[in-house]
């Protein structure tokens, strides 16, 4: 009988065909790394497949390297439909996570299932996370519960806080790494009405308004308010229909601009219902005209790729077309660029069970403070950045082998 080959499993637990679980399976397969074992959200949702019985196989079917855990990498549950649709059932059904801060729309696990396909709109956000919570302890429990050595690369607790902005900047402040300060305590603001009321004892006339489990640019409003007239501007991603006497939210792709008080105030309930992050809105610094922070790659406790994200508007989000440009000589100051990497280093460490995460920090206009942004569990696809001559997966995969 042929001997097992000696080697590190490794998990996947990811949408299989898309653009993240390919890339780590080129980078692996380009350094002579054996294919990664991907477990579909779609099947562990459906528990056609469980986490427990997987890395029970995994052992089995490999003879593991001595001293080297069983590698459990987490990817993003997005641009799936199926899934999304999932995860809102499973928040229907879920009442441990976080329930106390969002009392936004919910539908049963039954209607979830059926939701149409729709382009853009944003479903339930706020019980998809409330889903996507249940699945992470579960999955965290079922790998607590295995007879053999594990090892996340990123913690799916350290997930959830990173995946609720309002968690992942108590927990950045707790841990002394800077970010915007807020016009009231976190979860406080839940309409615009209350909202009004932090903007004038707080003095902060501009903010940013955030859903706080949104992504690539989903959910986000640069909003201020005039201190003497009141005039509003609300600039978004967010879009609104009326269908059928219910009102529809979307992310429309593009920034639109909003003046009149009744659709910001009707949009601002909403965010506040399903989550809000509130906090100051720090004028950017610029590069050659644009407005641009740094989505800063760490990994093992290091900083390595790193892009510019350049725009002609407050929000920088790729999702948005704007420009994406690699970190060369001379565009930030060699003291500049240290305060980023240290700034990001700093964010990730304050999360114990992690080790990747894409920072986006700001650096703010003329004084040149640096504050975190969002920490992104699911960051490091970045196209075209290199770092000592490998992109983002193939330099992951390369520290496996050290």
């Amino acid at each position: 009988m042929a001997a097992t080959a000696s080697v590190q499993p490794y998990l996947l637990i990811g949408n299989p065909g898309n653009k993240r679980t390919l890339g780590l399976q080129a980078a692996r397969q380009k350094l002579g790394l054996p294919p990664a074992i991907v477990l579909p959200y779609s099947d562990l949702l459906n528990r056609s497949i469980h986490l427990g019985e997987s890395i029970r196989q995994a052992a089995t079917n490999s003879q593991p390297l001595e001293g080297k855990p069983i590698i459990i990498r987490l990817e993003a549950p997005g641009e799936n439909p199926l899934v999304e649709r999932e995860l809102i059932a499973w928040g229907a059904e879920f009442e441990g996570s976080r329930k106390d801060l969002t009392s936004g729309l919910s539908v049963t696990a039954a209607k979830a299932l059926r939701l149409p396909e729709e382009y853009g709109r944003i479903l339930y956000p706020g019980q998809w996370y409330r889903g996507y919570c249940r699945l992470l302890a579960e999955l965290r429990e079922a790998a607590q519960q295995s007879d053999s050595p594990i090892r996340w690369v990123n913690d799916p607790a350290d997930v959830a806080v990173m995946f609720d902005k309002r968690r992942c900047q108590q927990l950045l402040s707790q841990n002394g790494v800077p970010t915007p300060a807020m016009p009231a305590p976190a979860g406080s603001i839940r309409d615009y009405e209350s909202l009004l009321a932090a903007v004038q004892s707080s003095r902060m006339n501009r903010l940013f308004i955030k859903l706080a489990y949104g992504s690539g640019a989903s959910g986000i409003i640069a909003y201020q308010r005039h201190p003497v007239t009141g005039s509003e501007i609300a600039i978004t991603t967010i879009g609104v229909e009326q269908h059928n006497d219910e009102q529809l939210y979307y992310n429309s792709g593009k920034l639109q601009r909003y003046t009149d008080h009744a659709t910001i105030r009707l949009i601002i309930d909403w965010l506040c219902r399903e989550g809000a992050q509130i906090e100051r809105w720090i004028e950017k610094d610029s590069i050659d005209g644009s407005s641009y922070d740094i989505r800063q790659l760490v990994v093992n406790g290091s900083p390595c790729h790193a892009l510019a994200r350049l725009s002609r508007t407050p929000i920088t989000n790729l999702h948005l077309r704007n420009e994406r440009r690699l970190i060369t000589d001379g565009m930030l100051s060699a003291i500049l660029k240290e305060q980023v990497e240290h700034t990001a280093v700093s964010a990730l460490a304050a999360f114990n069970g992690s080790t990747v995460a894409g920072i986006d920090v700001l650096v703010q206009k003329k004084r040149g403070l640096t504050y975190i942004c969002d920490v992104n569990p699911f960051g490091d696809l970045l196209y075209h950045a290199e770092h000592k001559g490998m992109n983002t997966y193939e330099w992951q995969m390369s520290l496996l082998q050290q």
